[in-house]
């Protein structure tokens, strides 16, 4: 995928890679404990799904993800005056809810590969991971109200309602693929949830365990939220136009999966020969017994590779990725746009600024 066309706003003052690894290194430790509260096999399920182990039991070094919502919580506590390490307990929670979705997730799409390693339902089995998602869920409530305070509860008010929506989100997702048809309108509603309310939570949640007030912790969320979008305009060209080495994931990965995310959409919206031949070949696939699953039949299983590549070529030519890399475009300009609205120590809005352009220059 080419890089989307925008002028980054920091040229160089900010080190992302090091707030990431920040978000990662002070997190972690505290994360490992969390976990070492499961009983067995669930703790080593799920030290296996962080990358902390192999398959096979063995230490491991593998890629544990981005560290973006850990990053910005620490961020979230700067916010409000505190050190990045007051942050750490809200960022422990918010992956924590983001791994479960992740668990969850995989073995909903069906997906047998994250992070170039096989996905824990295809290593242990939908059961577990079922069961080690749900516990890392009641983890992270765990944690935060372990530290006994008011802005401790205000929090964990604020990551209950965060996981809510994401749970909404990945309903609506789910339920589009059973659709020939999910409007643009729709889908922005589904990635917000899906995708945006978590990155909101991070992104105000350490300020809100430092004593920040609801109009602050309001404009950090509207921040986080855009961001998301923005964040998951990026996944969606990235889930049809991506190759497996970038994104960890089989080629097509959206694609094969039905999903109907935002190129798909406004692919659709945009009307015109490409668009319409689409709909005739998504209309038609909802009524393949075979592709819909009835007879246990999966996507790849009744496509070749030339089917899918034709699929990304009509979306492409009605206009679908074109529309989807300026609306993340559109998605950072309002992030930062909230920014505006609130006292940021100057340190602070250049490293959320520097954040807002990795999310959309990424390639993974």
């Amino acid at each position: 995928m080419n890089r989307l066309d925008v002028k980054p706003r920091i040229r160089g003052a900010v080190d992302v890679r090091g707030l990431l690894e920040r978000g990662r290194t002070l997190s972690a430790p505290v994360l490992r404990k969390a976990v070492a509260r499961l009983a067995a096999p669930m703790d080593t399920i799920a030290a296996y799904h962080f990358g902390w182990i192999d398959a096979a039991g063995n230490p491991s070094d593998a890629d544990g993800g981005k560290a973006l919502r850990s990053a910005l919580a620490l961020i979230s506590a700067e916010a409000a005056g505190a050190p990045p390490e007051a942050g750490v307990t809200g960022a422990v929670a918010v992956e924590l809810v983001h791994n479960f979705s992740l668990l969850h997730d995989d073995f909903m799409d069906g997906d047998e590969q994250r992070r170039h390693r096989d996905t824990v339902w295809k290593v242990h089995g939908p059961a577990q991971a079922i069961l080690v998602g749900d516990a890392l869920l009641a983890l992270a409530g765990e944690v935060l109200l372990d530290l006994g305070t008011v802005d401790a509860t205000r929090a964990t008010r604020r990551l209950n309602t965060a996981t809510r929506k994401l749970i909404d989100g990945q309903a609506q997702d789910m339920s589009f693929e059973q659709r020939d048809r999910a409007s643009v309108a729709e889908c922005l509603e589904m990635e917000g949830n899906k995708t945006g309310a978590l990155l909101a939570c991070a992104i105000s949640i350490g300020a809100v365990l430092n004593g920040a007030d609801d109009a602050t912790a309001d404009a950090l969320e509207r921040y986080g939220y855009h961001l998301g979008l923005a964040f998951q305009a990026v996944d969606d060209l990235l889930g049809i136009w991506g190759t497996p080495e970038q994104t960890g994931k089989q080629a097509w990965s959206d694609l094969k999966q039905r999903k109907k995310s935002l190129p798909v959409c406004a692919a659709l919206e945009a009307g015109g020969p490409a668009a319409e031949r689409l709909a005739a070949l998504l209309a038609a696939d909802a009524a393949d017994a075979a592709y819909a699953g009835a007879t246990g039949g999966a996507p790849d299983e009744v496509f070749d590779e030339a089917e899918f590549a034709l699929r990304a070529a009509l979306i492409e030519e009605a206009g679908g990725r074109a529309w989807t890399a300026a609306e993340a475009r559109r998605q950072y300009d309002t992030a930062l746009g909230a920014l505006d609205e609130i006292y940021l120590p100057e340190e602070v809005r250049e490293q959320l600024t520097a954040l807002a352009d990795f999310v959309v220059v990424r390639r993974r």
